[in-house]
């Protein structure tokens, strides 16, 4: 398999799709690592296995619509896979296998079938010192974003899952690319107002345009660094309750065509009425309450 992933939104060729299947109990609210699944958990609104087995089978006839080769995780008992974007990553043909929070780490067992697929040369496991999930990586081209927490309260806090030793790491993977990092406001609790991954906060479309939140950034001049790239005109600017029900978090089969939450009205009818992408809708509210969305259920490995 030729790995090829320079950015978000280029003609998607194949992707791993997250599996629901056998996973697992209802955590307590000390096992969630979340603050959409706190919430979930406390309010008794935790989703069901066979809600999220049936919104990810919505996801996968979407790809199977547009000719997508659709791979999946090993199926492992009583263990959510559901968010394979945290679990690896590809970055132009380089695979890369994340250093996930020890609560995770079963899930890493899941991808070995997918990993014989690819040249062993090209599959990049990364120091010990260097945390980092997917969700925080964001390409656009000869930019790489991403999101990280560097306070000292770090290890504090279960939602700070990339470290700043991450981004020196993939600067010297990519001396050619321009690395980009953003602190994002953490909090385990209040999904109001914590951002679990970069992709919670901003995430390209189209060719040129992006999907925003401002207030998900910790300092305002790195949200501005974003604004400069992309110019205010090209930038889609989500409300605090627009980013709670995590729409900032779409996923692009193409340029010209993303998917999202059907919910998300305001977004859809801008994707398509003002930048003129196409918009398949679909259901997959359950799985946004435990933490992640669209961009997050996939792995995409293989881009035009």
């Amino acid at each position: 398999m030729r790995l090829n992933v320079q950015n978000e939104t280029a003609q998607l060729k194949t992707v791993v799709l997250g599996i629901a299947n056998s996973n697992g109990t209802i955590p307590t609210l000390e096992e969630t690592f979340d603050a959409k699944s706190y919430e979930a958990v406390k309010n008794n609104d935790y989703p069901t296995e066979q809600n999220a087995i049936n919104e990810i089978s919505e996801f996968e006839k979407i790809f199977k619509k547009h000719n997508i080769e659709v791979l999946r995780p090993n199926l492992i008992e009583n263990c959510n896979q559901i968010f394979s974007r945290d679990v690896g990553f590809v970055i132009e043909d380089q695979f890369f296998i994340s250093n996930i929070i020890p609560d995770r780490l079963e899930e890493l067992e899941a991808y070995k079938t997918i990993k014989s697929k690819i040249d062993i040369s090209k599959i990049n496991s990364l120091p010990e010192e260097v945390f980092v999930e997917g969700g925080d990586v964001v390409l656009y081209n000869d930019y790489i974003f991403v999101g990280t927490y560097k306070q000292k309260d770090f290890k504090d806090y279960k939602t700070a899952r990339t470290n700043v030793e991450f981004v020196d790491y993939i600067k010297s993977k990519f001396p050619n690319k321009i690395v980009l990092d953003f602190e994002l406001n953490k909090n385990d609790q209040n999904p109001y107002e914590g951002i679990l991954h970069m992709d919670c906060t901003f995430n390209p479309v189209g060719k040129d345009k992006a999907i925003i939140y401002k207030d998900g950034f910790l300092h305002e001049n790195e949200y501005q660094k974003i604004v400069d790239i992309f110019g205010k005109e090209n930038l889609f600017e989500v409300t605090k309750d627009e980013m709670y029900i995590m729409a900032p978090n779409v996923f692009s089969i193409s340029p010209e065509i993303v998917v999202s939450e059907k919910n998300f009205t305001r977004l859809n009818n801008h994707l398509e009425n003002n930048w003129n992408i196409k918009v398949e809708r679909i259901n997959y509210n359950n799985i946004s309450k435990m933490g992640g969305l669209l961009r997050c259920s996939t792995m995409p490995l293989i881009r035009e």
